[in-house]
């Protein structure tokens, strides 16, 4: 039995940026049966979730008694279980690995910045100065991003990926700004994998699960 621990709420902007979408998505493109558990978006600190999770984070995967957390490394465990979650070549996989933490390590950082900014600490006399500068090198990696892709459908092996699930992801937190405009192939590439069956399956989960979860007024 596989299920993954999300938080039961969340205010509007966050709506489809959970990172539990990640799971949920993989864990349809590969068929895995699986279930939701929730706990509270002010319980993430209480001593028993720390104990599962030590930096008091979402999502939280288990699977036969195990518990695993950071979206990579569960990502990577079910790429290993399903071939809908990896190319069949070695070289492939190795290419999707390294794309995998590109798109967490090289591009999510630069844009939940910007969220940060934006969302966070929109107002402050320091932001203006902060937003422009990590701008410029959001905008670079993305930029370096569409160049390395080179008009490809797919990150690695010419199919679809974990790797993929990443960097869509990753590519959606900025959904709020104009980020993409200017850069065709990373939409393009990004509306192609958000229109799979899997993905709309997994973001509607995801949705109704907060609406259900909503504060009652």
């Amino acid at each position: 039995m596989i299920a993954v621990t999300t938080v039961d709420w969340v205010p509007p902007f966050a709506h489809g940026l959970l990172r539990d979408l990640r799971l949920r998505w993989a864990l349809e493109e590969a068929g895995l049966p699986y279930e939701m558990r929730f706990v509270p978006l002010n319980g993430r600190d209480e001593p028993a979730y720390r104990a599962r999770q030590p930096f008091g984070q979402i999502p939280l995967y288990e699977e036969d008694g195990k518990e695993m957390f950071e979206t990579g490394a569960i990502l990577l465990h079910l790429a290993e279980k399903s071939d809908a979650l990896a190319p069949p070549a070695p070289a492939d996989r190795i290419d999707m690995t390294v794309w995998l933490f590109a798109a967490l390590s090289t591009i999510e950082p630069h844009l939940q910045q910007i969220v940060m900014l934006d969302l966070f600490h929109k107002g402050k006399d320091w932001q203006a100065g902060a937003r422009a500068e990590t701008e410029a090198m959001a905008r670079k990696r993305l930029g370096e991003l569409a160049a390395a892709m080179g008009g490809r459908d797919f990150l690695a092996g010419g199919r679809f990926s974990v790797a993929d699930i990443a960097m869509t992801t990753v590519l959606r937190i900025v959904g709020h700004t104009d980020f993409l405009t200017g850069l065709p192939a990373l939409g393009v590439y990004k509306a192609a994998c958000e229109a799979r069956p899997a993905f709309q399956k997994a973001l509607a989960g995801q949705l109704a699960d907060i609406e259900r979860h909503a504060p009652k007024e």
